[in-house]
């Protein structure tokens, strides 16, 4: 019985998570940016009376070379930036207000290719006992668990299970020492629940993160929908400017007609040199017997604060069914040069 598709179990679980926070409510920047593209620059900010408000931003000029297309050559700026305001109440309270706007004119550079505008709104309420918070905060507890971007235009494909949650949802996330524990449940009863250990030793920093969820997959040009039910767990070492991580997965599809296994192993190896940051990512995995393999090779050269050329190349390679159903198919290699600035 899925109550919360009903207005009476989106009421009954708004309740529960306003007493939760109610009793419970470590204040922490909640991450609206679920695109490729995000700023490492720290926000511009003002304050308004009691009120600060924050924003960054990102212009980026990619040229895409795609050596699978008879070198099609694609190009298009990208844009986004995200506002936030932040006001901390007399008892302590934080209460905040986010938004994220992303538009990309070239297709082929989107994470969500149908849509040239893409957009993110989330409400908070944070104290030393935790953060909840509410809108399209789908990707929080991934942001929190998953393997490190690439450096530049480096992106792994299929590092991540293929189901995923709906837009709308709420969570909640607490600090436990070198613990932040967290948590989605979205408006269709789909969830996701992680944990993030990090700890320095010596002169090496560790991080161990696990993830489980239960979302929906439906396969492009299909109008089949598959329950995604997936855990994943991630490792990483860092050392000076180096870093090592590998992650694991498994998920689960199944359906009313034919159901398929997947699993996963990514790895990589990030640093910086200099002005010169740089990483080498590699993915397998097998959904039931078919294969799925990705590469990807990123550069990032600093010109200036926030200035920066960037480059990328990645393949990808993965064709699988479930019976009648084409679950992925997937073959490209491109090439992206780019030159950003973010503030």
């Amino acid at each position: 019985m899925r109550i919360f598709g009903t207005d009476r179990g989106r009421t009954v679980a708004a309740a529960a998570v306003l007493a939760v926070a109610a009793r419970l409510a470590v204040a922490q920047d909640i991450p609206l940016n679920y695109e490729r593209l995000s700023s490492m620059e720290e926000p511009l900010a003002a304050e308004i009376g009691d009120v600060t408000l924050t924003l960054k931003g990102l212009l980026d000029t990619p040229v895409a070379v795609d050596f699978e297309d008879d070198q099609d050559v694609s190009a298009g700026p990208i844009g986004n930036f995200q506002a936030g305001a932040l006001v901390q109440l007399q008892n302590r309270w934080r209460v905040s207000a986010a938004y994220f706007g992303q538009y990309a004119t070239g297709e082929r550079f989107g994470s969500r290719s149908d849509r040239r505008y893409v957009d993110n709104v989330a409400l908070s309420v944070g104290s030393a006992w935790g953060t909840i918070a509410g809108g399209n905060v789908s990707g929080l507890v991934r942001e929190q668990t998953r393997r490190r971007r690439g450096a530049g235009n480096g992106e792994l494909e299929f590092d991540d299970a293929l189901g995923g949650l709906a837009e709308w949802g709420g969570g909640y996330t607490v600090r436990f020492g070198p613990w932040v524990v967290g948590a989605i449940v979205d408006e269709d009863a789909g969830f996701q629940a992680g944990a993030t250990f990090r700890r320095p030793i010596n002169d090496t920093d560790y991080r161990l993160t696990l993830r489980a969820g239960r979302g929906a997959y439906v396969p492009e040009n299909s109008s089949a929908e598959f329950d995604s039910t997936a855990v994943a767990a991630v490792g990483e070492v860092i050392y000076g400017s180096t870093s090592f991580d590998a992650g694991l997965g498994y998920e689960s599809l199944s359906s009313r007609g034919p159901d398929a296994v997947r699993r996963y192993v990514s790895t990589g190896v990030r640093g910086k040199t200099g002005v010169l940051g740089w990483s080498v990512e590699a993915h397998y995995g097998r959904i039931e017997n078919d294969n799925e393999v990705s590469a990807a090779l990123g550069a990032q050269y600093d010109i200036a604060r926030g200035l920066s050329a960037n480059l990328g190349l990645n393949h990808a390679r993965a064709r699988a069914d479930a019976g009648t159903v084409r679950i992925v198919d997937t073959r490209e290699t491109r090439g992206i040069l780019s030159l950003r600035y973010a503030f």
